[in-house]
């Protein structure tokens, strides 16, 4: 293994131009740990959110963005079981995944699963740890229920739409364009409502409000999202594109016994994200390699190209995943 590698570094807080190739020496492993050499790393709002300096890395993670990528494991370090040099993965990462080598947790790696490029395996850990913790972790959600997910042509919409459907909830959601929504009928969607056009609102309390809701825009969307929940519903905040403050009556919490809840990934522990990956493992995998599940892809970029790939994601125009190619 070579001592150097190209990665990826925020040079200053800004715009997609900020990120810069830079050499640095190729990560080790302590105990616990593997090093990945990485084909692909996945592209993600929270990459966006770090370059502008609104979501600091944990402390002990690098400070290289990227938070989930695919590559063959060709380092253990001590205390390493379920997984050896050579095997090939897909892994949720503290960050660093925009560079040729990553270090991460062992328990953090999943195998590639049958039918799945690397390319697209790297565009698993990130969305379906978030959608699998928040909507039926945190969520509750259960066959025949009514799902709705905001931002249905993102990474996580597209990934949320399909689990849903697989685990037999009725699924509606929400996206920007005609084209958007045709995807989101075409992934599984049973209702999906152009938000420029359609009060989401009316049209999901016609159907008798939604049991789950997953949202990432917040701001003036809280509000609507709780009048469009059926009584004794759940709604799970996973971002805030639309802002994090907004004023809202909490009578109808108690009169209609709904619940608000919500969590972020990346800050939980190692522990708590090695239970998620053993319930991906179990519950999902199975899932994309019969091919009932599969990640949706929008565009590869060259590592060097990373700016274009930030320009492109922030753009809203892609529908599902975007990706670096860092090496073979």
């Amino acid at each position: 293994m070579t001592e150097m590698m190209r990665a990826v570094e925020i040079t200053r807080a800004g715009g997609p131009d900020v990120l810069q190739i830079t050499e640095r020496p190729v990560p080790q492993p302590a105990h616990g740990q593997v090093v990945i050499k990485v084909a692909f790393a996945g592209v993600n709002r929270p990459d966006a959110l770090q370059r502008a300096g609104l979501y600091d890395p944990p402390a002990g993670a690098s400070d290289l963005p990227g938070l989930e990528a695919s590559g063959e494991i060709v380092a253990v370090g001590t205390g390493v079981s379920g997984v050896k040099s050579g095997d090939m993965v897909c892994a949720l990462l503290p960050g660093g995944g925009y560079a040729e080598y990553v270090v991460t947790p062992a328990a953090h790696c999943l195998p590639v699963p049958d039918r799945l490029s690397l390319k697209e395996a790297a565009c698993l850990p990130e969305t379906f740890f978030t959608v699998w913790s928040n909507v039926f972790g945190r969520g509750g959600l259960k066959a025949g229920e009514k799902f709705l997910v905001h931002g249905g042509s993102s990474g996580i919409g597209t990934t949320a739409i399909q689990l849903a459907r697989a685990f037999g909830a009725r699924v509606f959601t929400t996206a920007g364009s005609a084209e958007k929504c045709e995807a989101c009928l075409q992934l599984g969607a049973e209702i999906a409502m152009n938000y420029r056009e359609e009060d989401f609102v009316e049209r999901i309390r016609a159907e008798g409000g939604a049991d789950l809701i997953l949202d990432m825009v917040g701001g003036d969307y809280i509000p609507r999202n709780l009048k469009t929940l059926a009584d004794d519903g759940r709604l799970v905040q996973i971002a805030f594109l639309g802002g994090p403050k907004v004023e809202v009556n909490f009578v109808q919490l108690m009169t209609r016994r709904l619940t608000m809840t919500g969590s972020t990934l990346r800050p939980q522990s190692d522990l708590a994200k090695a239970r998620i990956a053993e319930e991906l493992h179990e519950a999902v995998w199975p899932l994309i390699s019969a091919g009932r599940v599969a990640p949706v892809m929008d565009q590869e970029f060259a590592l060097e190209n990373v700016a274009d790939a930030h320009t492109r994601m922030e753009s809203s125009e892609h529908v599902g995943k975007i990706v670096l190619k860092a090496g073979g």
